[in-house]
This record gives C-alpha cells, sequence and structure tokens, in this order.
C-alpha cells in the first residue's frame, strides 16, 4: 500500500528543511577551516542529504516492507542521521524562532537603539547554537550506528541462581539455558547465530528454552538459518513455545488460510530443528527418579493490543504431582495477571519470559538499569521475585524495528536451580 501523495510532499518538506539546517551549521562551524578541508565536509553533508531524499522517493514507489534486509539496514543509517540531525536542528529552530520574534519587536519599536545585538555577539550566538546542534547530531548518530554495526551482536551471558525449596534433591544445581525473541528475519546472515548457539554451547547447559518470537512474520524468513537451529542440543532437550510475531498477525494475508499454514511450516521449523513446541501443554522432566514439569503456552499478554492465544489452564492441568514447575511464557505481562494473580497457578515456581528486548535501548551498569521499556513493562528484563513464584525476563537474542542495541545488549541467560 503506497502512502498518500500529501504524506509523501509532507516528508520531503520536512528532510529538506532539516538538511537545510543541518549544513548551514555546518556552514557556520567549518568557515574558520582551510578551503580543503570545508569542501569535503561540505560535499559529504551534501551526499547524505541527497541520499536520504532519493531514498524518501524510493519508499514512495517501493514500499519498506518490500525491501531485503540489505536496503533496510541502510535505509535504518540514513533514518538514524536525519533523526539525529533534527534533534540537533531543534537548536537552530528555537534559536531563529527568538531572533525573529525579537526582528518583529524591533520593527515594531522602530528605533535602531534597540537592534538585537551587535555584529560581532551575532556571529557568536550562530556559532554556538551551530556547534549545539553539530554536537547533539553527531554524537547520538554515532552512538547509533555503534549499535547497529556492533551491539547487535555484543552478546552477554547473564548468570543467575533460582532457589526454591520446591526442587527435588536431584535438580540441585540443575543449569539451563534461556533464549528468546530470535527475529531470524533481522539477521543478514546466519553467522551471528551461530556464534550466539556456540556461546550457548559452551555453557553445557542441562536443558535449553526458547521463549517466543522465531520470526518477525513469517516463516520463509527462517530458511537461511534452519541449519543453525540444529546446532541447539542438550541432554534433557530443546523446549519452545510462541511468541506475539509467531502467528503472523502483523503481514497482510491473502486468505486465513494462508496465515494458517504459515504457522504450521513455522512448527515444522521448530520439530525439524529438534525443539518440543509447547503448545499449551506440559512434560515431564526426571532425572535419578525425581521430577518436575516445563509447561508452555502460546502467547498470552496482559496488554490488550496483543491476542490472548495461551491456554494456562491446559498446560498446568495433570502438574499437581510435581513439586516444581517452570513456564514458558512469552509476555511478561501474564505473570501479574493471571500467574500470581489465580491462587490456583500459585504452584508455578519459574517463568521464563522475553518479549521486551529491554527496549534494546538504555544504560545497565552494576547497581543501575534504566531503559524505556520499564515506563510499559514493570517486569522488563532480569529476575524477579515475589513470595514463592521467579520470574526471568530475557532481553531478547535478536532486534526489531531499530537493527541494533545500545546499552542493553543480546543475552543468553543460564540460569541454574538450587535447592534452598
Amino acid at each position: 500500500m503506497k502512502p498518500p501523495i500529501l504524506l509523501i510532499l509532507i516528508i520531503f518538506l520536512l528532510i529538506f528543511a532539516v538538511e537545510l539546517y543541518f549544513i548551514q551549521a555546518l556552514k557556520t562551524v567549518s568557515a574558520d577551516y582551510s578551503p580543503t578541508k570545508r569542501k569535503y565536509i561540505l560535499w559529504f553533508a551534501y551526499s547524505i542529504a541527497i541520499c536520504s531524499i532519493a531514498l524518501t522517493a524510493v519508499s514512495a514507489f517501493y514500499p519498506p516492507p518490500n525491501w531485503n534486509n540489505t536496503l533496510r539496514f541502510i535505509a535504518a543509517i540514513f533514518l538514524i542521521l536525519f533523526l539525529c540531525k533534527f534533534i540537533g536542528c531543534i537548536f537552530l529552530f528555537v534559536d531563529d524562532f527568538i531572533r525573529f520574534i525579537k526582528w518583529i519587536i524591533f520593527k515594531i519599536k522602530s528605533n535602531p537603539a534597540d537592534s538585537i545585538e551587535n555584529t560581532s555577539n551575532h556571529i557568536s550566538r550562530i556559532k554556538f547554537f551551530s556547534y549545539l546542534a553539530l554536537t547533539f547530531s553527531v554524537i547520538p548518530a554515532v552512538s547509533f550506528i555503534y549499535g547497529m554495526v556492533r551491539g547487535a551482536y555484543k552478546y552477554r551471558v547473564h548468570k543467575v541462581k533460582v532457589t526454591s525449596k520446591n526442587l527435588p534433591d536431584a535438580f540441585n544445581g540443575f543449569k539451563i539455558v534461556q533464549l528468546s525473541d530470535i527475529h531470524c528475519g533481522s539477521f543478514m546472515s546466519s553467522e551471528p547465530l551461530v556464534k550466539a548457539f556456540n556461546i550457548v554451547l559452551d555453557q553445557k547447559p542441562d536443558m535449553i528454552f526458547f521463549t517466543g518470537d522465531l520470526v518477525n512474520n513469517e516463516t520463509p524468513e527462517t530458511e537461511p538459518h534452519l541449519q543453525a537451529f540444529k546446532m541447539l542440543k542438550a541432554p534433557y532437550g530443546v523446549f519452545s513455545c510462541l511468541g506475539n510475531h509467531d502467528y503472523g498477525d502483523y503481514k497482510q494475508w491473502e486468505t486465513p488460510e494462508e496465515k494458517k499454514q504459515n504457522l504450521d511450516n513455522l512448527k515444522d521449523v521448530h520439530r525439524n530443528s529438534g525443539w518440543r513446541l509447547l503448545m499449551n501443554e506440559h512434560v515431564p522432566i526426571e532425572k535419578d527418579g525425581q521430577k518436575i514439569a516445563v509447561l508452555g503456552i502460546e502467547n498470552w499478554s496482559g496488554n490488550k493490543r496483543f491476542t490472548k492465544y495461551g491456554k494456562l489452564e491446559n498446560a498446568h492441568a495433570g502438574t499437581e504431582s510435581y513439586p516444581f514447575k517452570i513456564l514458558l511464557s512469552h509476555d511478561p505481562s501474564h505473570w501479574d495477571a493471571q500467574v500470581r494473580k489465580e491462587t490456583k497457578y500459585n504452584d508455578i515456581d519459574l517463568t521464563l519470559s522475553g518479549h521486551t528486548h529491554g527496549m534494546q535501548f538504555g544504560i545497565e551498569i552494576p547497581g543501575f538499569r534504566w531503559s524505556p521499556v520499564q515506563y510499559l513493562y514493570q517486569q522488563c528484563a532480569g529476575l524477579y521475585k515475589q513470595d514463592n513464584q521467579h520470574l526471568y525476563v530475557n532481553r531478547g537474542l535478536g532486534f526489531l524495528g531499530y537493527p541494533g542495541r545500545l546499552g542493553i545488549w543480546p543475552e543468553i541467560t543460564v540460569i541454574e536451580l538450587v535447592k534452598a
């Protein structure tokens, strides 16, 4: 579906205005540079501006959903550059607006003695705001591009211990690796996934869990990565559940049958990869004659924007005899909305989720963590505990939307179960 002509025109005018302001700031700042250096800087800026306008023109006739990953990656870089320029140029907009108001007042008073500012101060002020515009454009741009080129693949292993008195003795020290939100359609090759999966295998897990969102929209995204998925193996198996993106709800399908077939094909990918996809069901895990239960449900969210496919009552039925239960549920809002809320599910000891990606952006240092996602999800990343129940929210392995990560790096979780 092509955007309306008026919208295209508005976007073009906005891009043109921002690029014009930014280049003007560059001209002001580079006025004292050597002619050769100034020429190269301005030609580079003009080239970026022309490419931004050209990509906008292409998107008007060839919609971005039809682009391949390489073109999307290039477009994302230019979009980030434009947004950072826009933020930087706000300082110039404000300065020009203030000077415009002063000019109007000056004209009304018609008094030369009330001149806005002398020439030397005027030039200095223009330079000051130009430097501000460049600073607040370049630093974010460099950071976000770093997040695309390096941050998206800066895998981090998060090791946590979950302690419970309900854990059978045989499972004391049992090691689980959790992955979530691979979004394989965002990867341009399988090499980063192979790198991540090798890190997983290096942990020597007893069991591996994947908590949903294997794809962005459709099953064909998995085709380049099928061999990589088969790398994941563990003595007690690999188990998975579905996330909100796995159902194809964000793609326009020709028929309902086509959408259903897409989901059936994705289930086959899980099975052919050696993963046991849990669809509102549970399986027993036995070690040294003792058992725990692993429950897995389809996507279930406390947010009304997402369809509730999951049926926890089906997965939970028949688990009364298992002293320790692990639930795979993609969306962490499920924990507060149902798992903790309904008394009959209070015996679910550990819930594993993903979904939030940690917003792929934030600050995370020892003793301090901040991300915009915390204003949307009460449990957004890491381990949470309420009474005897635990929730772990994985930050995700892949990325979506912004093709990178900054501050909130892709995660491989290693959970050690400990008998209290």
